[in-house]
Order: C-alpha cells, then structure tokens, then sequence
C-alpha cells in the first residue's frame, strides 16, 4: 500500500508520515527532499519560495517512484504539500486500489489562534532553514486544498481545536481505512 500525506504547509504532514512509519514499518519519502535534490543539483529554476510551481514540477518523478513502489509490491508513505488534487489522474485504476490518501489542513480560525504555535513546531522533524511562516500565505494555502478536497474527493483532516497529535493520528487512520489494524 502507499500511503499519501498532503495538504497545507506547517500542519504536521512529517509529524504524521514519521508516527505512521514507526507504527506501520513502512518507508517514507518527504518531496522536500526531492524537491531540495532538484534545487541543489540546477534541475530546475524554481525555489523554495516556488511552492505552487514546484508542485505540478514535482508530481510526475514523485508519481513514477510511486508506480514503481506498487509494481514491486512495496508499501510506502509519501508525504508532502506537492501532491496535487488531480493526483489520481496519474494512475490507472490498478495502482488506485494500492493509493491511500488524505490531506491535512488547519482552518483559519485555528492558525489566528495558534500561529506562535505553528511557528515554533515548524522544525519539530525536519530543520527548516530560513523558514518564515507567513500566517496569511498559510491561511491561504490551507484554504486552497481544503477547497481541493471537496472538489475533487480527498480525504480530510482539518484541524481546528487543540493540536492533539494522537486524536489527529486516529482521525488520519479513519480516513486512510487503517481503523482496524489494517496495513
């Protein structure tokens, strides 16, 4: 199975992809690494402030390692703000059966409340160099794939009350169908 983690920036997709590696034993991929491998090498012209851009560039290396997952019968959890909401329009419908995804997201009234927050735990896994969170892109971002979730099907989890790392891992669980042990 491969597990997809989307959704907005600064919501604790690497959080959640680490907790599920550590409780599934599956591999997890980040695409900021694979984003920062086509920055660092000049593969392409984009930045780490290219965040939309960078996600249509990204999905079709990330699409591709995922295909090749499935074809060897691996499991996978891939995790990042660069899946798009037409992820699915990369895949025939054998690779669907072996896709899971949901998005996760922060409502807006959240971030306002909590945005020190947000900031604070932004390096909780993954050391952000100069990293800024900026709570009106955030808002936005967030905005952006909850509308993505509705319209095109995905999963969400929008976290709009207390932060709560286990309630929020059991509700991911929910909507990947892994409630009963699954893997």
């Amino acid at each position: 199975m491969v597990i997809l983690l989307g959704g907005s920036s600064h919501v604790g997709k690497t959080l959640f992809a680490q907790k599920l590696m550590e409780e599934l034993h599956y591999p997890y991929v980040s695409l900021d690494h694979l984003k920062m491998a086509f920055i660092r090498t000049g593969r392409t012209h984009l930045t780490v402030e290219d965040d939309a851009p960078m996600r249509y560039f990204l999905w079709p290396f990330a699409a591709e390692m995922i295909k090749t997952a499935i074809e060897n019968g691996q499991n996978l959890i891939v995790e990042g703000c660069y899946i798009p909401e037409n992820w699915r329009d990369c895949f025939e419908k054998p690779y669907l059966d072996r896709i899971r995804c949901v998005f996760l997201v922060m409502s807006e009234a959240y971030l306002r409340a909590h945005f020190d927050a947000v900031q604070a735990y932004a390096n909780v896994i993954e050391r952000r160099i100069a990293d800024r969170p900026d709570l009106e892109r955030l808002i936005a971002c967030s905005k952006g794939f909850f509308r993505d979730c509705i319209e095109y099907g995905i999963p969400c989890v929008e976290i709009d009350g207390a932060y709560d790392p286990d309630a929020i891992l059991q509700k991911i669980r929910e909507k990947l169908g892994l409630e009963n042990g699954e893997r």
